[in-house]
């Protein structure tokens, strides 16, 4: 389609959004481009209008053009079961490496949250104009819809692990190599009934899973569905996880844990059950946040490249932002050996 295409086609929507709101096309341009001039009733009204139309709205680029904005928005979606909160040591990692990123570039950041069964609503502050495009940190379950995101020309950068038939743009660790080393070490170590600790639904579970299975068949191991412990991310689940396993009545000599806060959780569940950490069950857990090293005992975890992620985020939403391509990244992670897995 030419470019003239493009934009009758533009006026014809927005014709269509300006019949079915009631009001002139002049307010709906008015509206898409977050001008005060509209009340925020009506405004509103025509961004749903819009998105339920599928409009593509290029809002993002033309105030950047215009030097009218330089906010980029961040997104943290929550499981509406669980209600992970922000003061995860995680996420506070993540937004305080992105805000470091944003401010050497000279931009500011807004922080949402959505509800992780509707990752499409992460849109609407660059669809209001409030943003210029949009980092989301986690894909949850929810591939298609942030490959329709992508689809329509919002700009979006996603952390979280590369899947087939991709359409947006991920930056992220590497999923696979992190559950692989994790795995390595305590085979090294001597464990071989080694339980894991996560919920394998979320494609970066998923992966760390893949590397754990891909370690203990380069053993000669298959992994046992009776040490697979499927769990959310809050910091309790790990206790649960540890006495769910234990009311299995199956010998498990290591847990591998895909966060660090499921680790240490886990951890405090066997010393009250009066199991040994590391000599009767080593722990490895996932992401290395702060206070890894200065738990009891201090933590062996896969190391996060938090900070260069921040940069990377970043780089890549800028990009988009001004039209260039923009190909997902795959970040190295690193095994960081403690005590809890010495």
């Amino acid at each position: 389609m030419s470019g003239g295409d493009t934009k009758a086609q533009q006026r014809l929507q927005m014709a269509d959004i300006a019949r079915l709101a009631g009001v002139s096309t002049s307010t709906v341009s008015r509206a898409l481009s977050g001008s005060p001039l509209v009340n925020e009733e009506t405004r509103t009204r025509v961004i749903e209008l819009a998105r339920s139309l599928k409009y593509s709205i290029n809002i993002g680029a033309q105030n950047l053009r215009l030097k009218q904005n330089r906010t980029v928005g961040v997104v943290v979606p929550y499981d509406a079961a669980t209600r992970q909160h922000l003061s995860d040591p995680f996420f506070l990692g993540m937004l305080g490496s992105l805000a470091d990123a944003l401010t050497e570039q000279g931009f500011d950041m807004l922080i949402s949250r959505v509800d992780a069964e509707t990752l499409d609503a992460a849109a609407q502050s660059f669809d209001s104009g409030r943003v210029i495009g949009i980092i989301l940190i986690g894909q949850w379950r929810h591939h298609e819809q942030l490959n329709q995101l992508a689809a329509r020309q919002v700009p979006i950068v996603v952390w979280g692990a590369q899947l087939p038939q991709q359409l947006y743009c991920t930056v992220g660790g590497d999923n696979i190599a992190g559950g692989r080393l994790a795995t390595e070490h305590l085979l090294a170590a001597g464990r071989r009934r080694i339980a894991f600790f996560g919920d394998a639904r979320l494609p970066e579970v998923a992966q760390r899973q893949q590397g754990y299975a891909q370690a203990l068949a380069a053993h000669g191991l298959e992994p046992d569905p009776q040490l697979y412990v499927a769990g959310s991310f809050l910091p309790q689940v790990g206790a649960a996880d540890v006495e769910e396993l234990l009311d299995r009545h199956t010998s498990f000599d290591a847990i591998f844990a895909c966060s660090d806060l499921l680790a240490m959780s886990a951890i405090s569940a066997l010393r009250a059950r009066g199991i040994a950490v590391p000599q009767q069950v080593a722990v490895v857990g996932y992401d290395d946040i702060e206070l890894a090293s200065y738990f009891h005992p201090p933590l062996t975890t896969v190391r996060q490249p938090i900070r260069a992620a921040g940069r990377a985020l970043v780089t890549s939403l800028l990009a988009l932002v001004d039209g260039a391509p923009s190909p997902s990244q795959q970040l190295p992670t690193e095994l960081v050996v403690r005590a809890s897995a010495a």
